[in-house]
């Protein structure tokens, strides 16, 4: 049979592993795949700079519109990033019938749903395992290696940036400033780390995750998003002394009330499996009723871990040529015409234990108070750990865990802790979960 011709966008680190892995494993992959699959063309921002890959055989341009109206090309390959060019060449490569492979997880999550629909009109394929977590085959094992069970939540550390910085502040007992800062020197993260630490690009990947385990449509802008950069090494200190270790973590349920969506630090008990995960290294959990929790580890980024799953989705669209388009698949998992319409959670209806920090004035009844305030709204607590004053300090932090409870009730009690004289300040917390 013909090779399959295959349109590259992007030449950059994970361009450059594709045609590496594409070239160095063309014989394991064709036996794969029935047939060879061939990059023909490719777009690249610079035409005279470097390769990490050789490109004998490719024609090069800097117009990825070419790519995409080339006649020969039969499946596309995006991997410029960004949504709004991406999106127009990936619905323009749609519109001439041509499958997508794509490794975009902010084009998938903000604009899949607009994306699939023309893509089921058209016929054509549309892949992005590379979109979440790297190399980890995450999402074919929740769209079609878990599809006997009823998701009931999955919990991921999904930005290797964000989990490399918390690990050192662990390991190296370092403030969060000095980490970044390293973690930019490293290549970890960029000089504006603003969507690995303020969660956004977790929350992408958590909102594509969510769609598949669930079956409901993509819901960026109602996912609960918070980021790292307020979590102290105090705090790292203080949950280590506790049983636990702060994460990052995307997580999403199934409750009776609809499903909740949420990316935000974490406590997670020191002997949970997730809590283990250091330095750039992704890992999801996943919960089914059938199998129950099974993780999924491995490298987040990188040029040939996510060119493993470039490549993957390559062969699974190749795989599906002959197909007619209602036999393949589905996008999500679920049928198109089957998506539930079950509500996503205002954060303020879901349910959570917390770990609280706050600095009080040493003086007699005010741990009393605190307590008295949160019983008022319901929340019992599981543990308080109260510091001797510095010499000549006049105030103390005091750390308390509490029991689950709804966030609304637990926005009313700090509300009302902050309100108190001898409370300086805010009360700091963060989230705990134990993932049982």
């Amino acid at each position: 049979m013909k090779p399959v011709k295959v349109g590259l966008l992007g030449l950059g680190t994970v361009g450059g592993g594709t045609v590496n892995l594409l070239q160095r494993n063309r014989d394991e992959i064709s036996r794969r795949a029935g047939r060879d699959i061939e990059i023909v063309h490719a777009a690249a921002r610079h035409l005279d700079r470097p390769r990490t890959c050789s490109t004998e055989g490719i024609r090069l341009t800097t117009d990825p519109f070419e790519v995409v109206d080339d006649p020969e090309t039969e499946i596309i390959v995006e991997l410029i990033g960004g949504e709004d060019l991406a999106k127009e060449l990936t619905l323009r490569a749609i519109e001439r019938g041509k499958h997508v492979v794509t490794a975009n997880k902010a084009l998938i999550a903000s604009h899949g749903n607009e994306i699939f629909a023309r893509a089921r009109e058209q016929g054509v394929s549309i892949t992005f395992e590379a979109a979440v977590a790297g190399g980890i085959p995450i999402i074919k094992a929740v769209r079609e290696g878990l599809v006997g069970n009823r998701i009931d939540w999955l919990a991921g550390i999904i930005n290797g940036t964000a989990n490399f910085i918390l690990s050192e502040m662990f390991y190296a007992d370092r403030e969060f400033g000095d980490v970044l800062a390293e973690a930019q020197r490293l290549g970890y993260a960029e000089a504006d780390p603003t969507f690995d630490v303020e969660g956004v690009d977790a929350a992408h990947k958590l909102t594509i995750l969510a769609s598949i385990a669930f079956g409901i449509p993509l819901q960026y802008d109602k996912v609960h998003v918070e980021g790292i950069s307020h979590v102290g090494q105090e705090d790292v200190a203080y949950a280590q002394e506790l049983g636990f270790r702060i994460k990052h973590l995307g997580i999403a349920s199934r409750t009776e009330d609809g499903i909740a969506l949420r990316v935000h630090p974490t406590l997670l008990p020191s002997r949970q499996l997730l809590a283990s995960v250091d330095g750039v290294m992704n890992a999801v959990m996943v919960s089914g009723d059938a199998l129950g929790p099974t993780l999924y580890y491995g490298p987040g980024a990188g040029a040939e871990p996510t060119a493993s799953a470039v490549v993957a989705d390559l062969v699974d669209v190749v795989r599906e040529f002959t197909l007619a388009p209602e036999d393949r698949v589905p996008y999500l998992a679920f049928q198109s015409h089957a998506l539930s319409d079950d509500p996503v959670l205002p954060m303020d209806r879901v349910e959570t234990a917390y770990y609280l920090r706050m600095q009080a004035l040493d003086r007699p009844g005010v741990l009393a108070e605190v307590a008295r305030l949160l019983g008022e709204q319901g929340i019992s607590i599981e543990a308080i750990i109260q510091k001797q004053p510095e010499p000549g300090a006049e105030d103390v932090p005091v750390i308390i865990l509490t029991h689950r409870v709804r966030e609304w009730q637990m926005n009313e009690a700090c509300e009302r802790i902050e309100a108190q004289d001898a409370i300086l300040g805010h009360v700091h917390r963060i989230r705990v979960e134990t993932l049982d």
